[in-house]
Parts: structure tokens; sequence; C-alpha cells
């Protein structure tokens, strides 16, 4: 047996033993170990003078002392802190009287409120599950379809993951060797696009069938537009403020991805304090979350670095590009074709794995085709929307289901995403088709 067809056996079988459920990272770190311990083996060394055992220390070093990676933790608490500040009950209302004119004003009132908690958090799951538990009922008994209100949750859920400040951007410029700060300000178009194609689809739904969305009931608009202001003032308007210092800090160069995330980190223990959320438990909670995530974040990393280290040394990378090359496909066959895999193991992975184990393998052939990294990873963002919406594997569909009535079936929940991917769809396409969608703001920030 070659050394590429091992390569090849040692990829089937990392994602025959995920399939059967075993942990990624130590499967990972297992299989790297294993078939590194075979291609670097000696007759007559000692067992642990193999050499895979000082590239497993190098890698693990490599990941636990990279700059980049300062930003996930610190961007981790940020987002637990504000999940229990109890602000997002008074976001979601004061959003909800603001746009109480607007045709599905409930369901545009929930896409805002989800976008700007899901950017602020970056956690699908915490999202989906908190707006199922405060926004989802609301709808329900304001009389609204069930599938609008379902896909509503789970679409605007999954924002967080493509607009800034996005911890998926930063796993994906330290796998790529990209930019963070290039990647966020690529990033804020196409994530601006994609909400404003959900919050369009709702309004023309809403205008075409008021049935579907009724109108606020007059018990529901009783507060007065000075009332209203106020709640924004009080809810709406501290958040944003972090989040746009805190982007804009970025952008502006004002400081790095990492002193941004620690300014965050701070201001959401302060806005938890003003919102008198702060206590010992709370923070406790938080801190344990975010050591719990980031250790995830960084077993994967170094799991993957051995693995597609064992597995170039193998061959497997040569022997994937050459099969590329060999098909004589043009850069937008060569994207579709990157992409339509990358929408076909969301179903199964999550994103984490997606990004640090496959899309490694892509990169090499970006160069050959003329592809800039940077608009790469924007379209990779926009697909892995995909993952969280796509039958039958739509996590952000089981996070619903977990805190929806029981009368709210999973089928009803998998119907009401469908609309809402395909804008993600429409989205894609657009990106595709004006790629100064992704290159304008990077340009107009950073070229001199």
């Amino acid at each position: 047996m070659s050394n590429p067809q091992l390569a090849l056996l040692m990829l089937g079988l990392f994602v025959f033993i995920i399939l059967l459920g075993f942990p990624i990272a130590f499967t990972l770190m297992a299989m790297g170990i294993a078939f590194g311990f075979y291609a670097y083996f000696e007759p007559g060394q000692a067992l642990l003078d193999n050499r895979v055992f000082y590239l497993f220390t190098q890698n693990t070093f490599s990941v636990m002392n990279s700059d980049i990676l300062v930003a996930i933790p610190l961007f981790l608490f940020m987002g637990y802190m504000i999940e229990r500040s109890s602000i997002l009950d008074q976001l979601f209302l004061s959003l909800q009287q603001a746009l109480r004119r607007v045709p599905g004003a409930m369901a545009v009132a929930a896409l805002v409120t989800c976008a700007l908690f899901a950017t602020a958090t970056g956690i699908v799951g915490a999202v989906v599950t908190l707006m199922g538990l405060l926004a989802f009922p609301a709808m329900l008994k304001a009389q609204y379809d069930a599938r609008i209100a379902s896909g509503v949750i789970c679409a605007g859920g999954t924002l967080g993951i493509l607009i800034p400040p996005s911890i998926m951007l930063i796993v994906y410029g330290a796998t790529a060797g990209v930019s963070v700060v290039r990647l966020y300000a690529a990033a804020l178009l196409p994530g601006f696009l994609l909400a404003a194609l959900y919050v369009a689809y709702v309004v023309a739904r809403a205008i075409a069938n008021p049935k579907l969305m009724p109108r606020l009931q007059p018990d529901q608009v009783a507060l007065g537009w000075f009332a209203v202001a106020l709640l924004l003032l009080r809810a709406f308007v501290p958040l944003a403020l972090l989040m746009l210092a805190v982007l804009g800090a970025i952008l502006f160069g004002l400081a790095t991805p990492s002193e941004a995330a620690a300014i965050g980190a701070l201001g959401s223990v302060l806005l938890a304090a003003a919102y008198r959320a702060l206590s010992w438990g709370r923070l406790r909670e938080a801190v344990y979350l975010t050591a719990r995530t980031s250790a995830m974040v960084c077993y994967l990393f170094v799991g993957s670095w051995t693995f597609s280290s064992i597995f170039s040394y193998l061959g497997g990378e040569a022997l994937v590009k050459d099969f590329v090359l060999g098909l004589d496909l043009n850069p937008l066959s060569f994207l579709l074709l990157t992409q339509l895999i990358i929408f076909v193991l969301g179903w199964p992975l999550e994103w984490s794995e997606i990004i640090i184990i496959f899309v490694p393998i892509f990169l090499p052939l970006l160069p050959h085709f003329g592809i800039d990294p940077t608009f790469f990873g924007i379209l990779v963002a926009l697909n892995l929307q995909t993952s969280f919406l796509t039958p039958p594997m739509a996590m952000s569909a089981y996070y619903l289901k977990g805190v929806a009535p029981p009368s709210v079936q999973l089928v009803t929940i998998f119907r009401g995403c469908l609309p809402f991917l395909s804008m993600v769809f429409v989205a894609m396409a657009a990106v595709y088709g004006f790629p100064a969608l992704v290159d304008w703001l990077p340009r107009a920030l950073y070229q001199r």
C-alpha cells in the first residue's frame, strides 16, 4: 500500500469513527499519532524516539502560544456574560414596540434581536434556546404561523458565526493564516445582506398574507413613543454601543482583536452590573463555560494540526491537489465544488471541525485558481449557515425543539427553516456575482 493510499485510509477511518460518536478532538490526536508512528518509524529505534511525539508536543505548544487564539476565550466570556445580563427580554420588547408599524413586527423584532444577540455571543445554541424561550411563545400567542416563527428563531440565531466579532472567523484566520481584521471587514456587508434578506422575506410574507403574521393588538402596543424611546435607550443602545466599540476598535486599527476582546469582556461585566445581573454565581458559571469551550477549541487545533501534518506527510494533500487539478476546473467550478463539499459536511459535523480539519485541504489550491483566501473564507462562513438550517441535521431546529411547546412538531420547524435556507443561497449567489461585497470595505479601510 502506497503512502497516499494510507492517507486516504486515514481520512476515511476518521470520518467513519466520528460518525460512530467518538470525540472528534481525541480521535484526531489518536489517529495522527498512530499513523504518524508508522510514517516516521525507523527500524531499531526506541519506542518513544519516534518523531511523531516531537511533532505532537510542538503542535500543542504552537496552539497554546498563538496570539490570535487569545481572542477566543475573551469573546466567549463576553458572550456568556451578556447572555446572563438579563438584557434579552428588554431588548426584544423595545424592538417589538419600536417596529410595531412594520408588517410582521414581532418577527422582524425577533430577527433584529437574534442578530444583535448572536453577534454579541457568537454561540448559536445559546441564542436559539434563549429566543426560543422568550420570543417564540410570544409569536405563537400572537397567532403567528408556527413555521414562520420557527424559521425566524433558527435563522436569526445562526448569524453570529458570520457577523463580526465572529469566533468562527478567528478560527479560520488562524487556520488559513489570514488577517482576522480583514476578515471582519470583509464579513460585514455579506452579514448585513443576509440579515436584510431575512427581514425582507418576513415583511414580504406579512404583506402578501397578513394572516400568517397578524398585526399587534392594541394591548400589545400600549406604550407611547416616549416610553419606547426609554426602553430602547435602556436595552438596545448599551449593547449596540458595546458591540460598535469592540468592532470599531478592531476595524480602525485602534486595538488588535485580542485587545478589543478584552475590552468587550470588561464591558460585558460592567453591563451585567448595570442591569443588576452580576453575581458571583453567574460570573463563576461564565468563567467555567468559557474555559470549557476554549479547551475544546484548543484540543481541536492540536488534534487537527497533528492529523493534517501526518496526512500531508503521507502524500494525501498532494493526492487531493493532483486530483482536483486533473479535473481541469475553472475558478467558478472549483468554488462551487468546494462549497458543495462543505455544504454536505455541514450535516454531520459542526462548523469548528469543518474549518479546522477539512478547509485546510482546499487552502493550498487557492493560489492555483487565483482565489483570495479572505473571499474564500467569507463564502465558507456563509455556507456554514446552511449546516444549522438544513434538515435532517439542522442543529438550530433541534435547539428550538428542545424548548418549544410540545404541539410544535420537528417537521414544522424544518419547514420553517427552508425559506431562510434559500435566502442563504441567494446571499452566496450575490457574493459570487458581486465580489465587491467582500472586497470593497477591506480595500477602503486598509489599502494605502
